[in-house]
């Protein structure tokens, strides 16, 4: 009989090594590395004699020979999220919900399982006691009999468990406490989480339930329980913002079923999260006026188009390094932008600190913003006040080019509902805008280079 190993197996990266070490030879993260037992493989002989019937050759399928059978979607009752999924919940679908500690994870799961009349739910709590759920249960003013409640952290109960009440929608938070006893690891492993999740996945696609799965964070802002996990399920959803921030963006990272990139916004209140169904509005609700070092953008987040205020503070550096701190905004490509501006525009930025920061706690991802950050930071530089009433997009090239952005008509007309009156874009978006869509109440300008917007903005 062969001999059982062991490995060690990264709890951030999922990497295996043949021998324990302090360094993660992949991600390079100190101590994460853990013990696991591998399972010997059977031999040839032990394959031939084994129970399991043999290997069935499948019959492939061509296109024409598939029935085209709708897709049923399940509204959730909650726009945002139902925005996030694609249009609602799918059967026998598995998602996965990341986020920090205490940012609405299980909050958003709760009013999820209220709105869902007339479903069954089974809610695994492996954190929290029952009393604990249903005290914030009630706080949320949440009394619905559809809810079943269990505190359990063993997988194969819970399986057991599902067998028996047949529910519509399962629940399980976290996966990272949950554990299988067929497994040596500790809850929380890479082993543990993966064949937790593929478990679920398999119960989700064999019985019909839609699964979600509340997963943890790490240091850097990913699921852990590494990138396996995005591979198993369907959707991955994470909530961003800080507990500080009042506003919640919840993104879809993944997904099957719909569009990636999609946002959904919530507001944290003593009730739970509340719908944001205007979220530039409410993001541009403190924007200040007549202050150097502001500009509004406009981005756009799967379909769905935003006006966000780009703050910048620009000061003497005390150091032989500047600082270059950003929240919400890519540092590496504010470090660009900065050269940008230096070796195209003249602004002297090697002797300045720059802290950049997306108003209301969003990150911005989408390449259009950066004529913002490049407006805001002159201002801040020059210290004039950027024209309040004219919102920039445009993405910057090495060469100080504007180039164009895509979905400009949506922008356009999102900055002329909040009452913006002059919008500047690339030149080169010039062809692509259809004039019959165009307000005669904004006004367009339409520049070549980065030069000229900002002498469009700060004259």
């Amino acid at each position: 009989m062969a001999k059982a190993k062991t490995r060690y197996v990264c709890s951030n990266c999922g990497a295996v090594s043949i021998k324990y070490q302090g360094k993660c030879f992949e991600c390079g993260s100190w101590g994460t590395l853990t013990e696991e037992s591998v399972e010997p493989a059977p031999t040839f002989s032990q394959k031939i004699h084994s129970k399991h019937s043999p290997n069935v050759r499948v019959k492939p399928k061509r296109f024409s020979e598939l029935e085209d059978i709708e897709e049923e979607r399940l509204s959730t009752r909650i726009e945002e999220l139902d925005r996030v999924l694609g249009g609602g919940l799918m059967t026998a679908s598995v998602v996965l919900v990341g986020g920090e500690p205490g940012i609405g994870k299980s909050t958003l799961m709760l009013q999820l399982a209220a709105n869902l009349v007339g479903k069954s739910i089974l809610y695994i709590s492996a954190e929290e006691s029952l009393h604990q759920i249903r005290n914030r249960a009630y706080r949320m003013n949440i009394r619905s009999e559809d809810i079943l409640l269990v505190s359990e952290t063993q997988l194969e109960n819970i399986l057991d468990t599902v067998a028996a009440e047949k529910p519509d929608v399962l629940i399980v938070d976290s996966i990272q406490t949950i554990f299988s006893i067929g497994f040596e690891s500790s809850p929380g492993t890479v082993t543990q989480v993966r064949e937790c999740t593929s478990k679920l996945m398999h119960l989700a696609k064999r019985e019909g339930i839609t699964v979600f799965i509340i997963g943890h964070i790490t240091k850097e802002g990913t699921i852990a329980g590494p990138k396996v996990l995005e591979h198993i399920v369907d959707t991955v959803l994470q909530f961003e913002g800080d507990n500080h921030y009042r506003y919640r963006i919840l993104r879809a990272l993944k997904n099957r079923f719909g569009s990636t990139n999609e946002i959904g916004v919530f507001e944290m209140t003593e009730m739970g999260l509340s719908e944001v169904t205007n979220p530039s509005e409410a993001f541009l609700a403190e924007r200040s006026f007549g202050v150097s070092g502001s500009c509004v953008c406009a981005s756009l987040e799967g379909a769905r188009p935003l006006l966000v205020e780009i703050q910048a503070l620009v000061s003497k550096t005390n150091y032989t390094v500047p600082q270059r701190i950003s929240s919400g905004f890519d540092q590496r490509r504010l470090s660009l932008l900065l050269a940008v501006l230096e070796k195209r525009i003249g602004l002297s930025m090697w002797s300045q600190d720059v802290f950049l920061n997306a108003a209301g706690g969003l990150r911005l991802l989408e390449p259009a913003v950066e004529l913002a950050v490049c407006v805001a930071i002159a201002s801040g530089m020059r210290d004039i006040p950027a024209d309040s009433a004219t919102v920039a997009i445009g993405e910057i090239g090495l060469a100080g080019e504007l180039r164009a952005v895509s979905h400009i008509e949506r922008r356009i007309i999102e900055a002329e509902k909040l009452g913006f009156e002059r919008v500047i874009l690339p030149k080169s978006n010039r062809e692509n805008l259809k004039a019959s869509r165009v307000n005669k109440q904004i006004e367009i300008v339409f520049s070549p280079t980065l030069n000229h917007a900002l002498d469009a903005f700060l004259s």
